[in-house]
């Protein structure tokens, strides 16, 4: 009889690899010791088999002896459990396989368990409650509804990457749980840097090639476009180069190189940049124009319009009239565009890793009031553009922010208010990158077409998160229903951006605001002031440019030719 219980007592030690402890640990629950007893009955384990064959030995066996035999069984059990949920961890974390089913996590804390010290297992909560809400079904604990780990998961995330609780909620909403932290640890890290080859005094071949003799370690930036290139690094800043200084680059983000793209000038039409400052998708589309036809680069801050016209005068843009006004007033002075971009001033929610303060200092109340003035300036570009153009008659709105209320809502707004409708962005036979535009937020349902905009993300596609819609003018007159003054810039200055207010103290200010407009003046190169006084005026000072422009550039051919 001693050698059986010794025989049961030595297996017992080695099913779990190591000998048996005096001290037992605290006896699982009933519900936990029939799973690890069925789990084990499937297993064949020895200490079950022995188990079965002590308990038929009580009558002979002392107390003591059963209580070992106990003992062994129950850290047997233990040991099991651990070790599955252990091969399940590692299923799921490091293989990247489905949790068996059945197993469920905690990881939401009790009522009354003192909060996390230190910050990196903040981190890990992250990233296993969003793993949880991912397969809610079939991971979720029982008892605790979904709300309860979307409230953890933004208290964390306001907690370790710094979001106020509106912003951080914001995002949530816009992106499921998983990619929404993909997008937070996105912003956590700068991307790339880029530059855009200057065709007008290189190509991109010979500038590659010159930077690599400098010792610059770069690549070709994407398939989509021919001029950009990614830089890695470079043992001098790469904006002091000599090649920079003669203006053969522009250091500029891979997304803003997708507007200009799309908006697709061709030479010797007239281009309206109507938020230009400080120049990089203006000297592209100067580039693209091939310096011919006419650009007006507008930007409504005098002190920025400085840094555009040194960037036009470094990279050789010579078909470029450099105006500072209201973007809003510019219908009402200069029309007949073929083509028109805005890039309209936004919150930057899609910069974040270029500007972290905006982690703090954007909320809801701040897109609204951006929203109302990106509608004031969308509809006042499609004003200034010529629907019957023969080559153009398109208008392309971008913002550097991935926020609904500045994007589609926007866009769908300008839909409804003026005779335009979305076309896509590239041509057919060209690579189409990004993702489709949003057909629906929270309550909100747009316009189906809005499936033709694109979105871009700083996790999904290593860009800064941008917006980019292109839509075409079928028609100069304004749809049935919409009065002249219903959105347009003027009147809604008018307005104070309030949208309403006819009274006198209303009129007052429509007349300052025109008499504003008249005020206004375009400026170019610092020599030249041009006053213009109405649409008239405007084309006949256009046509005059453009005449200038095309006998200096014939003139230089001859030089060059003799």
């Amino acid at each position: 009889m001693a050698g059986r219980r010794k025989r049961s007592r030595s297996r017992s030690a080695d099913a779990g690899g190591d000998e048996v402890a005096v001290a037992a640990p605290p006896r699982p629950s009933a519900g936990a010791e029939a799973g690890a007893g069925a789990g084990a009955g499937a297993g064949g384990s020895d200490s079950e088999s022995e188990g079965g064959s002590g308990s038929g030995s009580d009558s002979e066996s002392s107390g003591d002896d059963d209580d070992i035999e106990a003992k062994a069984r129950r850290i047997d059990r233990q040991r099991r459990r651990e070790r599955e949920a252990a091969a399940a961890e590692l299923q799921v974390h490091t293989a990247g396989g489905a949790r068996p089913e059945g197993v469920r996590e905690k990881v939401l804390p009790d009522e009354g368990d003192a909060p996390l010290g230190d910050i990196s297992a903040v981190h890990d909560r992250i990233m296993e409650v969003a793993d949880v809400l991912a397969d809610f079904g079939e991971r979720g604990e029982e008892g605790r509804p979904r709300s309860d780990y979307m409230a953890q998961l933004t208290e964390d995330v306001c907690v370790y990457y710094g979001y106020s609780r509106e912003l951080a909620e914001n995002f949530l909403d816009l992106f499921s749980p998983k990619e929404a932290v993909a997008f937070f640890e996105a912003n956590e890290t700068p991307r790339p840097v880029v530059i855009r080859t200057n065709t007008l005094k290189t190509r991109r071949r010979d500038l590659a090639q010159a930077l690599i003799n400098r010792g610059v370690n770069l690549d070709p930036l994407a398939s989509w476009t021919k001029v950009g290139l990614k830089i890695y690094d470079s043992p001098v800043p790469i904006g002091a180069t000599p090649e920079y200084l003669a203006g053969h680059y522009m250091l500029q983000s891979a997304s803003s190189l997708v507007p200009v793209m799309a908006l697709a000038p061709r030479p010797g039409e007239k281009v309206l940049d109507m938020a230009a400052a400080p120049g990089g998708k203006t000297t592209y589309i100067a580039q693209l124009m091939r310096n011919t036809g006419t650009l007006v680069a507008n930007d409504a801050k005098r002190e920025r319009c400085a840094a555009l016209v040194a960037n036009l005068a470094r990279l050789g843009v010579t078909n470029c009239i450099v105006s500072n006004q209201d973007g809003r007033a510019i219908p009402a002075r200069l029309s007949g565009f073929d083509r028109v971009l805005l890039d309209a001033p936004c919150s930057g929610l899609g910069i974040i890793a270029r500007d972290p303060s905006i982690k703090t200092s954007r909320g809801h109340g701040d897109l609204m009031r951006r929203a109302h003035l990106q509608k004031q300036l969308l509809l006042a570009a499609i004003d200034a553009v010529n629907a019957h153009s023969k080559t153009g008659g398109y208008v392309v709105y971008s913002t550097c922010s991935i926020a609904v209320e500045e994007n589609e809502a926007v866009v769908d707004y300008a839909l409804r208010k003026r005779c335009v409708k979305l076309v896509p962005l590239f041509a057919e036979d060209a690579e189409d990158i990004g993702r489709e535009g949003l057909r629906r937020f929270r309550q909100h349902s747009f316009h189906p077409s809005l499936t033709a905009t694109r979105r871009f993300y700083p996790h999904a596609h290593n860009m800064d998160g941008f917006y980019v819609a292109k839509l075409k003018k079928y028609a100069n007159a304004l749809p049935a229903g919409v009065s002249a003054t219903d959105g347009s810039g003027e009147a809604e200055t008018a307005r104070g951006g309030a949208g309403g207010g006819g009274d006198g103290k209303g009129k007052g200010k429509a007349k300052a605001a025109a008499a504003e407009v008249k005020r206004a003046k375009p400026f170019g190169g610092g020599k030249t002031a041009l006053r213009v006084r109405g649409e008239e005026r405007g084309e006949r000072v256009l046509a005059k440019t453009q005449a200038e422009l095309d006998a200096a550039a014939e003139a230089a051919a001859a030089a060059k030719r003799a």
